[in-house]
């Protein structure tokens, strides 16, 4: 008669292993934050409706159209569509801790925060660089309406500072400051301000302005013209 053998100890944890990590070089680096998008919804909107209209009254005369029609809507179609989508669809701003690249109609303009010499705002939100190029910020429109209506807001909150003040109270009901009222446009300009007054003298945030025409856009934009202008002009 045998006994049973008692049972082998389990294997403890094995030990990780340190792995040595390959120095990375600066070339390789990536920026801390992914690029920030800004847009504009009611031009996406817009642009949305647009098609959608172009889309449907095209298609029905390409269809149910007779004689030249079928081909008037084709040229039409091939005119409009590249216009509606480079001012709806297109135009975007993308900022991350290196640089700037603005997306406008027919352009594509990356300037690395080196080189950018002022964000402005006006009547247009721009981006002047240090020879003085100015390039408009198509993607983030100003809006003098909301301008207003922040304006509007912010005088209520001085108003209501002013009567706390007056009753001695230091802080807004509830007992929190609220931050002075500020348009949409206007915040994401001082957002990008901010950024960069901070990356600006960064050596990853120096390089060359860039500027790249969108030759996919006004290629069809140029040849729906061209054959507008035909069959209008054989009658």
């Amino acid at each position: 008669m045998t006994t049973p053998e008692p049972p082998s100890p389990a294997p403890g944890p094995s030990k990780p292993t340190k792995t040595s990590k390959a120095p990375q070089s600066p070339t390789s680096a990536v920026p801390q934050y992914k690029d920030r998008i800004y847009r504009s919804p009611a031009a996406l909107a817009g642009g949305v409706l647009l098609l959608a209209l172009i889309g449907w009254l095209g298609i029905d005369a390409l269809v149910a159209g007779e004689g030249r029609t079928p081909w008037l809507a084709l040229a039409v179609m091939l005119f409009l569509v590249p216009l509606v989508v480079a001012y709806t669809l297109r135009p975007a701003v993308f900022a991350n801790d290196d640089r700037l690249r603005v997306r406008n109609p027919f352009r594509v303009v990356v300037l690395p925060w080196g080189q950018v010499a002022s964000l402005r705002s006006g009547f247009t939100n721009e981006v002047v660089d240090d020879s003085g190029t100015k390039y408009q910020l198509w993607a983030i429109p100003v809006s003098l309406r909301a301008r207003k209506r922040a304006s509007r807001a912010q005088d209520r909150l001085d108003a209501r500072a002013a009567r706390a003040a007056g009753r001695g109270e230091g802080r807004a009901p509830g007992g929190v400051t609220e931050a002075p009222r500020r348009a949409e446009g206007d915040q994401i300009m001082d957002e990008l301000r901010r950024t960069h007054e901070i990356r600006q003298e960064e050596p990853a945030a120096q390089g060359e302005v860039t500027v790249r025409w969108a030759y996919e856009i006004a290629g069809p934009a140029v040849a729906g013209a061209v054959l507008l202008a035909v069959l209008l002009a054989v009658g």
